[in-house]
């Protein structure tokens, strides 16, 4: 079992780990032990602030005397330390300063972390006990429900190292957020939102929890809803409510060790058995003010002795609205609506008091699942990067990136606004809504750990966004009742993205290989037809295979002339329904989609390829702004890559593709940024190695060159990097990989959370595919089928419908072994190359 990359809080500034369901919000566990980022009220806000919301313990013997307190958190850098542009993952907000200034933080921590769990050792050489946490929230593959809770578990192991008994108290503190928009600054326990909150203490079933609420709020307010504190002792003590941090260690300070606490039992509302104990404030809160809930867990440890403390943050705030600006004219329907969307979760759950009595008596089957998890990763034959940053794949769905309505219907931003935004449209809220189809053309991991969200994006674009005459647009609009982005601009690019629609296609067939069945596909093939006939009647009328004309893509532009960007999505898209038209027994179809796909596959290549990658070629009446012409653009095989993908074979001869895909790499992957001149956004600077979008290293750079062409998008390394694997540049894949991860280690940028136009960027769900890459196969559920490509021995995770475990290779020899779920079907491992049959799984 590989142990997790172990970084002290010196070394990990930037990282910050999301705990949170889908479509629930976050909060982060930071390497220095601080939860920061507090996304929970529908709100995308990376500064997003909880003050007075942390941990800390007290401990010490009787003899010889020794009494010691700390805030569980490391000692902040230095304000002046040196940032990273377009990043903020290690702002450390003013409060928590304040606070290690009052109480001392404990001497150090080390941060070892596979998303979703993350452990924080706290180094302290004054204590007398040795503290860990293991902070998690349940993530169960397949399982959207369960997947989909809003919580934050956290697990404290407390051992005393000393040679004499300790006794202790592990406090924690929340800050009532409930009336708070997650955007409204709030200093200390001040915030103009807030007013009317109560806390109470509740002790059920040997836990003692404080109820954050707000009862004056109306219940459509978008900021009502409730918070849970929650700690796994009937007999811990709280402060309900207070306002600074002083009345909380003042209380922490005044726990007797041999107090009796068996009133506890016969007055269970009491919150403090001690007499002489600062007592909390009563009724509500002022307006503009909120209170802090606080508890302490009391421990009594001999020699060696240790003892864990459960701790759990749960949070319910259901009236999500479309608050978000969306993208085409305005009008006039919106007027001063409010349009109600909802959350999926607080369907599920009435408020956070349910979710907690869901998730308490489950906890530790939700910690095993969850576990089972993060070990077919760390137990597989993937190395530690890979396996460090190929499971915070899964973050981004869960991520206020996403949400699930209360009707069920799951949309993506295209990422939450942050630093790299703040030029153009702020740092607040969702990036780009909704859904858009080219940017989420590159993620992979979605469709593999939880299909059925896919299935429900596919579903949206064919029953809501398709229009009469065949054509998606690339972004729907919020509620879907409203009129859609029909016959007017839209913004990023102005027209409907060609690339968004082909990627369509072929995201209905990985979905129908994730096992949407064949039924599915059949309620959606006349779709995908008028799709695929509204493409080829604008874009090839004369039919010669290319596609021509004003191309708008995911570059936010309009390519224009034969490139192979559009041209190898275009000939995926032709392969992936002819396979689909087998399926449904459309033969007419299938016969003509395998015509234009060979048609179209040596008129590509003869226009483009010059004998070392594939350029562009303008064609009268081309406008030449924002083309790349006789660049090497690195995503000028992504077609080629879904094609992989998906089995589809090669799309162009496979010596020209690994030509061009040699440079690419050889081209594009920059070492060192010192001296470059960035043009716009800047994603790799000073000694960092990426891979930038294009470059034109004979020269010809075009006076106006393709828009972003000098910025790294995790998105295209990655899917870059995929594709080598398959072709077998496995030098080419590593030198790749290796600049990307050096960028996200924890130092200068933060592995869970990879930017483009915004934080979380969904782009770099493209990820995913690098694993099955590294594997060497494809799932494909209609024919039950495991099919090997030439792969290394070892144990690589596979993801099935309803069930994950390991494709064990042994030479010629392959076997699946399943490590949680249940799979649906039976599935058999094929050779990809004489298609015989090597093990089957039931």
């Amino acid at each position: 079992m590989a142990e997790a990359r172990p970084i002290s809080h010196r070394d990990g500034r930037f990282v910050a780990m999301p705990l949170g369901g889908i479509g629930t919000g976050n909060v982060s566990i930071c390497a220095d032990g601080a939860l920061r980022q507090w996304q929970l009220p529908n709100s995308g806000n990376h500064r997003g602030d909880l003050p007075w919301s942390f941990f800390a313990v007290r401990a010490g013997c009787v003899e010889p005397p020794l009494d010691v307190v700390r805030v569980l958190q490391a000692p902040p850098p230095p304000a002046d330390a040196a940032r990273t542009p377009l990043v903020t993952d290690d702002e450390i907000p003013t409060w928590q300063r304040e606070l290690l200034e009052t109480v001392p933080p404990v001497d150090g921590t080390t941060f070892a972390g596979t998303y979703p769990e993350a452990e924080i050792t706290y180094h302290d050489d004054e204590l007398p006990v040795a503290i860990t946490l293991n902070a998690s929230t349940p993530m169960v593959p397949g399982d959207v429900e369960e997947s989909s809770l809003p919580v934050a578990m956290f697990t404290f192991e407390i051992r005393n190292t000393a040679e004499h008994h300790v006794y202790g108290w592990l406090g924690s503190a929340l800050q009532n957020a409930v009336g708070g928009d997650g955007y409204s600054p709030v200093t200390g326990v001040n915030s103009r939102l807030y007013g009317g909150n109560t806390n109470r203490l509740l002790r059920t079933d040997g836990w003692t929890k404080v109820m954050l609420e707000n009862n004056s709020l109306a219940p459509d307010d978008p900021g009502a809803g409730q918070m849970v504190l929650a700690t796994d002792s009937s007999t811990a003590t709280g402060l309900v409510q207070w306002q600074t941090p002083e009345e909380f260690f003042t209380f922490l300070g005044s726990r007797a060790w041999g107090v009796d606490s068996s009133k506890l039992d016969l007055a269970p509302w009491m919150p403090d058995s001690l007499p002489n104990s600062p007592k909390p404030a009563s009724g509500p809160s002022v307006a503009g003010q909120t209170w802090n809930g606080g508890l302490a867990h009391r421990f009594d440890l001999a020699p060696g002795e240790s003892t864990t403390v459960r701790v759990i943050m749960a949070w319910h705030f259901g009236n999500r609205y479309a608050d978000f600006g969306q993208f085409g004219p305005a009008k006039e329907q919106w007027g001063a609506s409010r349009f109600f969307l909802g959350n999926a979760y607080a369907r599920r759950h009435p408020n956070a008091e349910a979710v907690v009595d869901h998730v308490l008596p489950r906890w530790n089957d939700l910690v095993e699942t969850t576990r089972s998890w993060v070990d077919t990763l760390r137990g597989s034959s993937l190395s530690v990067d890979q396996i460090e940053h190929l499971a915070a794949q899964a973050a981004y769905v869960r991520s206020p990136s996403c949400f699930r309505t209360a009707a069920g219907r799951f949309h993506g931003f295209e990422g939450v606004l942050g630093a790299s935004t703040r030029m153009w449209n702020g740092d607040l809220g969702g990036s780009c809504p909704l859904n858009c189809t080219h940017v989420w053309n590159y993620a992979q991991a979605m469709s593999a750990l939880f299909p059925s969200l896919e299935q429900d994006m596919r579903e949206t674009e064919f029953d809501v966004m398709q229009h009469p005459t065949g054509y998606i647009p690339h972004r729907v609009i919020a509620p879907t009742f409203l009129p859609q982005l029909w016959d007017t601009g839209i913004g990023g690019p102005e027209e409907p993205a060609l690339d968004g629609m082909l990627g369509a296609v072929l995201k209905t067939y990985r979905e129908v290989r994730r096992g949407a069945g064949t039924d599915w596909l059949a309620r959606y093939w006349p779709n995908v037809c008028r799709l695929l006939d509204h493409i080829h009647q604008k874009w090839d009328p004369d039919r010669t295979g290319l596609l021509h004309g004003v191309q708008p893509s995911t570059h936010d532009i309009d390519l224009t002339g034969l490139n192979s960007f559009m041209g190898t999505l275009w000939l995926a898209a032709l392969r992936a329904a002819e396979e689909m038209a087998l399926i449904v027994d459309d033969d007419q179809r299938a016969s003509e989609f395998s015509d234009r796909f060979s048609q179209a596959s040596a008129a590509y290549d003869e226009a483009l390829f010059n004998g070392e990658h594939y350029i562009q070629v303008l064609e009268e009446g081309d406008n030449p702004d924002f083309q790349w012409v006789t660049g090497v653009l690195s995503d000028q095989l992504i077609g080629q890559w879904w094609a992989h993908t998906l089995d589809l074979g090669h799309l162009l001869p496979v010596d020209h593709v690994r030509s061009a895909l040699r440079t690419v790499v050889n081209t594009n992957l920059r070492e060192g940024f010192a001296d470059f001149k960035h043009g716009y956004r800047v994603f790799a600077d000073g000694e960092d190695s990426g891979l930038l979008m294009c470059s034109w290293p004979a020269g010809g750079r075009p006076a106006v060159p393709t828009r972003y062409a000098d910025e790294v998008w995790t998105g295209i390394e990655y899917q870059v990097a995929a594709h080598c694997l398959v072709e077998g540049l496995t030098d080419e894949a590593d030198r790749v990989l290796a600049a990307l991860w050096a960028r996200y280690d924890g130092t200068r940028r933060n592995p869970y959370n990879e930017i483009e136009c915004g934080d979380h960027y969904v782009r770099a769900m493209a990820g995913w595919s690098v694993l099955e890459a590294l594997g060497g196969y494809t799932v494909d559920a209609v024919t039950g089928t495991v099919r090997l490509r030439p792969g290394r021995d070892g144990r690589w995770p596979i993801m099935l419908p309803g069930a994950w475990g390991w494709l064990v290779r042994e030479g010629q020899e392959a076997r699946l072994e399943i490590n949680g779920g249940e799979a649906v079907g039976h599935f058999t491992i094929e050779s990809a190359v004489d298609g015989r049959a090597e093990g089957s799984h039931p």
